[in-house]
């Protein structure tokens, strides 16, 4: 059986731990957190070790998930892979691209599991279209959340949208050539409200708006390309998928005749409702076990990082340095 420990436990690693305490697969043996009287609550929750220092969980695991604020990510991430412990590390990676950069090459060097949490990948109707995505032509995201005290520290671009560049890169295959952004303060002192426009050197265009002032949540990407269009809410965990039919001559005055229906076939793929965090750190222990490559690896986790922070840089903003 697996062994497991989460360093950090408040908004985000509190769920960690739920998950690994109730999975067949893995024992929680211990919990760290900087705040004891946190770390204390969640241990006895789920009947484990609790510390406040995360090396001292080194010794009795065999992985961690890392779900503590981003600045420390690095520190910790580095001492648990030269402790040859596999990683789970949440989103963003890292600070700076450079400290990412060195924590994919230590996890090459000793051969250890480094997987980043964009949970999004493991949302039911991502999982459902993933392999429909062909050939993108022009991506579009919203994700609007209304405003909170989580996450104030850092830009809407790593908040929020770093879910939808990561995503952008894995039906894209490529790295942007071009960008350009615009973001603004609104209610903190980071970007608020934030706008990229990737273009890539297969013709693709990405267009992303991310909002942490909205009125109302919205999770929406839609996907347009040659034979077909895919609109998918990950809130609802639903796909609408139009599809070209095969065989269809779109200058056929018979097949105009029947309308939409006559050259379209539709689909709406509903995803499994199992929650998408359970299904990442189902999938990392598997990882860990088999010694597969992650669905979000180290590598994938710094090209995300280095696209969120070129969108940052083009707007002007202040934030996590690219070196």
């Amino acid at each position: 059986m697996i062994k497991v420990g989460v360093v950090g436990v408040g908004h985000l690693g509190q769920h960690h731990a739920r998950i690994y305490s109730g999975l067949p697969s893995c024992r929680l043996i211990g919990v760290a957190d900087t705040s004891p009287g946190r770390a204390g609550e969640v241990a006895q929750k789920y009947g484990c070790r609790v510390t406040s220092e995360a090396r001292d969980l080194f010794s009795g695991v065999d992985c961690l998930s890392i779900a503590v604020p981003t600045p420390a990510h690095y520190e910790i991430a580095r001492m648990a892979l030269e402790a040859g412990l596999d990683v789970l590390i949440e989103k963003p990676i890292c600070s700076t691209v450079a400290q990412a950069s060195r924590l994919v090459d230590l996890a090459h060097r000793r051969k250890r599991v480094l997987q980043v949490g964009h949970v999004e990948r493991f949302n039911g109707a991502v999982e459902k279209v993933i392999g429909l995505v062909k050939a993108p032509r022009f991506v579009e995201a919203m994700r609007l959340s209304p405003f909170g005290a989580r996450g104030l520290e850092t830009s809407v671009v790593l908040e929020l949208m770093i879910h939808d560049i990561d995503l952008v890169l894995s039906f894209v295959g490529e790295e942007p050539k071009k960008i350009e952004a615009v973001g603004v303060p609104v209610l903190s002192g980071e970007v608020d409200i934030a706008n990229a426009r990737l273009e890539f050197p297969s013709g693709c265009v990405a267009n992303l708006t991310a909002s942490r002032v909205s009125r109302e949540r919205m999770r929406k990407i839609r996907v347009f390309q040659p034979d077909a269009y895919i609109s998918l809410d990950y809130l609802k965990e639903e796909a609408a998928v139009y599809k070209r039919k095969p065989g269809v001559k779109l200058t056929s005055e018979e097949a105009v005749a029947k309308g939409l229906e006559g050259l379209v076939e539709f689909q709406l793929l509903r995803g499994d409702g199992e929650e998408p965090l359970k299904k990442e750190l189902t999938s990392f222990l598997k990882v860990v076990e088999t010694r597969a490559r992650p669905v979000v690896s180290g590598e994938d986790g710094l090209s995300a990082l280095k696209v969120a922070l070129q969108v940052l840089e083009k707007m002007g903003a202040k934030g996590e340095a690219l070196g």
